[in-house]
């Protein structure tokens, strides 16, 4: 690998790092492409080839997954947990989950109570993980 194509790599792990700690955070491309010091075009195309997905995306998956785990917490509100992973609408939050997760966030949790409370959370959460691709497996495909 070539020194140039490493430090690309660099940059752009740098602004995925900075998705991940801060997702709950309103963030946008200019800031990200800023992180990885490339203009927000070169930053969105070179994000996709490396990941496999948008930055828009790959941001909007980790919303969900961790918005799965706090749906797990039956004290907590829908639209609580909405606003904590960094959504400011219910609706879209609601339209971006079932897209992703393939239902409801209340049905989600409806079939989540009870359902994971033996198995410690990190194996539940690597089991439910979404896949990078952001599909929803069609049902009884399977």
């Amino acid at each position: 690998m070539s020194t140039a194509r490493e430090e690309q790599n660099r940059r752009l792990l740098r602004a995925r790092d900075a998705m991940d700690r801060r997702f709950a955070e309103p963030l946008d491309v200019a800031a990200l492409a800023a992180i990885a010091h490339v203009s927000e075009a070169h930053f969105i195309r070179t994000f996709r080839a490396t990941f496999g997905e948008t930055p828009h995306r790959y941001l909007q998956r980790r919303r969900i997954e961790r918005a799965m785990a706090l749906l797990r917490d039956p004290e907590r509100r829908v639209s609580d947990v909405c606003l904590d992973v960094g959504f400011t609408s219910l609706g879209t939050f609601s339209r971006t989950f079932r897209a992703i997760v393939g239902e409801s966030p209340s049905a989600y949790r409806a079939r989540q109570h009870g359902h994971l409370q033996a198995v410690p959370s990190c194996f539940a959460m690597r089991w439910e993980r979404p896949s990078s691709s952001g599909e929803v497996a069609a049902p009884n495909s399977g």
